[in-house]
Parts: structure tokens; sequence; C-alpha cells
């Protein structure tokens, strides 16, 4: 689950990790009165969307225009800043060309930036452990310093057992140049950060940039991801929740205990299991085709989950074709078929439709699906399965 940086900083600042003073603001009118809270003379104005990219973004209303980060001078300037954001599609590298609507908006007080690095904090699956990345390159994406600039990034692996160590910390400070009194803040930094990111069970806390104002650390912006299955312990950062920040089809998937990752392809996919979910992507690719979403519907299953995969399958419009890929352990062939020739039938299916089943009662899904009356391509295997689902999706297309 993500949330918005306002909400990130407040988080970080009752661990005890340096962030600028700042209000969050849900109107024009809201954001004119933080800036008057606010120290001032300097006020930065953000808008609140889950992407990154805000400042080299813009806004569609006026694609030549600031983007999604402004400077301001005077609390009249804090008005016409949020006045030129409340409510408007701003686009960045991360949101695509459709963009996202700003609907929060968040006043900053303005900092004397000495310098920018960046910091992120994640768990790394290779080593099982959590671990810290910084880099001098900061208020850049991470990526491209990766690529170009491998010697750059500094990384720290915390071992779980022993935890975060003074040790660390000033490895990580003296690998960004840091010295004397900044040490100690970093230090200070750093410690709290790890503190925080495993008390709210995160799975990734990413500060680009930390700054140093004077001899202080402080987090100029901040990204905090939370591991979905630990939420649970977690009511306080589950009210953080901003639904309207969420794909309606991934918001309807999570309800329905469906795991759903919109993609840019044309073929759909319903496949139980993450690693042959992603293998049948993979698999589709191969041959040619484009996958058009990540969709999970897990061992358990019911025929009215599945039914509900299958709608939201095509809800999308760029849909051309469908693949069901079941291979039945947990997960019973009859169930899935059940689903699929439920929503079929519902939603008045117009798209080729290949479904390869394996396992549980895989010959009574298969008579099922033989006596639905529906037009469903059977596959014997994967290979066949993606074969035939990319020769169908590109004949229709054709055809159409």
């Amino acid at each position: 689950m993500n949330i918005h940086e306002y909400q990130a900083k407040g988080i970080l600042e009752k661990y005890g990790v340096a962030v600028p003073k700042g209000l969050p603001a849900m109107s024009v009118d809201e954001a004119v009165k933080a800036a008057s809270e606010l120290p001032g003379p300097l006020y930065v104005v953000k808008a609140q969307i889950h992407a990154g990219g805000r400042g080299a973004g813009h806004f569609k209303n006026n694609p030549e225009g600031k983007g999604g980060v402004r400077l301001c001078k005077t609390p009249e300037e804090v008005k016409d800043a949020a006045e030129a954001m409340m409510n408007q599609v701003l686009v960045t590298k991360q949101t695509g060309p459709d963009g996202k609507e700003v609907q929060r908006l968040y006043v900053t007080d303005g900092v004397d930036i000495e310098k920018e690095y960046y910091c992120s904090v994640v768990l790394d699956r290779g080593t099982s452990r959590v671990t810290f990345i910084v880099s001098q390159e900061g208020g850049m994406d991470i990526e491209e310093v990766a690529e170009k600039h491998p010697e750059k990034i500094i990384k720290a692996d915390i071992d779980p057992a022993a935890g975060f160590s003074g040790f660390h910390a000033r490895k990580l400070a003296f690998a960004l140049g840091l010295e004397g009194a900044q040490v100690k803040s970093a230090t200070k930094f750093f410690a709290n950060l790890y503190k925080c990111f495993i008390e709210t069970d995160a799975s990734i806390v990413e500060i680009n940039p930390m700054i140093l104002a004077g001899d202080e650390v402080m987090a100029l912006d901040a990204k905090m991801n939370f591991d979905s299955n630990a939420l649970y312990r977690h009511p306080e950062i589950m009210e953080l929740r901003d639904e309207s920040e969420e794909d309606e089809n991934e918001k309807i998937a999570a309800d329905n205990d469906l795991s759903y990752v919109r993609l840019d392809g044309n073929i759909g996919c319903m496949v139980n299991g993450a690693g042959l979910a992603m293998s049948t992507m993979d698999i589709i690719k191969l041959y040619g085709g484009e996958p058009a979403n990540f969709l999970d519907v897990g061992g358990g299953a019911t025929a009215e989950r599945v039914t509900v995969a299958f709608k939201i399958i095509l809800s999308d419009p760029n849909v051309k074709g469908i693949l069901v890929n079941i291979f039945g352990g947990i997960m019973k062939c009859d169930v899935i078929a059940e689903g699929v020739i439920a929503a079929a039938k519902e939603v008045d299916l117009k798209v080729p439709l290949v479904v390869r089943l394996e396992g549980t009662n895989v010959e009574k899904g298969k008579e099922l699906m033989a006596n639905s009356g529906l037009p469903i391509i059977s596959a014997d295997n994967l290979d066949d399965a993606a074969q035939k689902v990319v020769q169908a999706t590109k004949q229709a297309q054709e055809a159409a």
C-alpha cells in the first residue's frame, strides 16, 4: 500500500527523522492558511499523488507550464500555485500519459539546501536482509545513476538478528562525504529510519532527496510503501489509504482477494499462482503478444471470485483476447470453468478465449466448457495456449 508524501513525513517525524515543517491542504484556501502558519519566508507547494517525478511533470491543461512542485515567496504566490494545481491532471514519468488528478496539496517551509543525497531502505530478498542504499547523486532517478555511475551507489546490509549499529551509520555517512557534526546528525537519521522501517512493516522507505541543511540531515521528500500482508497489525496506517489514487480494477481485485496489476498489452491473463502467472506472461511475449495484466486468482478461489476476475479483465478496453491458464491443485478445474462460463455469458464475451486446464477435476472442467455453448478455444499445454491466444488475438484485430 502506498501513501502520500505528507503522510510518510508524518510517520517519519514520529520516529525522530528530521523533516521540514509542512501542512497538508485539501483546498486552495487551506493551502493559503497553511502558509500563514509556517515560518516562511519561502514556501514549497507540492502536488500529492501516488507517483514520482512530480517536479519534472506537467499539467494537462498547461503542458508548457511549471510542474507539481513550486517554490513560492509569498502567501499570494502560494495561492496562485495551489489554484494552478488543485483538481488538475498531473502527468509524470510514473503516471503514464493519462496522469492523475491532484486532490491534495502539501505546503512546506522552504529550506536552505547545501547538498542533496539519495537514501532508501529496502528488503533485499537475495540476502534476506534490510539494505540501506545511499548516493551523493540526490534528486535524480536512482536507476539512471545505477546504470551510468554504479560506483556512486553505496549499500549497507543489516542483519535482522543484530539490528542497526553505529558502524552502519558511520559507513553510510562517510560514504556520503559527511564530517563532524554532520555525521552525528546522519547517525541519528539513519538509526531512526531503520527503526521506522522495521516497526511499520514497510517494504520501502525512499528519501529522494535527503538533504544537508547546515549540519542537519533531513528528508526533503519521502515515499513509503508497506507490506500488505502486515497491514492488519497497523490500523493507523490502513487509515491513510487513499482509494481515489488506486486503479478501480485493482481496488475491486483487492476487495475480492485477487492479485491484479494492469499492464499495457492486449491479451488478458487469468492464472492461479504468481509464478505461473509470470511464466504465462513471459510465454505470451515469446510468441509476439503483449499481456494486458497480471492476475492471480489464488489457490482457493470460488466460482464467484473467478467471475469477478473475468469481469475485471474484460473491463479493460485494450483487451482483445484472453488466456485462462489453470493448474488445479487446491484450485479445482471445474470451479474455474464454472466461473469462466458464468462471467462470459454475463458480459457477452466478444473476444477470443483460450483456456488451458490441468490438474484436479480437469476432465469435468473441460466437459463443462465444451457443453457451455461458448466459442472457447481449448489448449493442451501452456506452449499451445500461448500460440493460440496470440494468433486468435491478431486475427480478431485484423477482422475488426
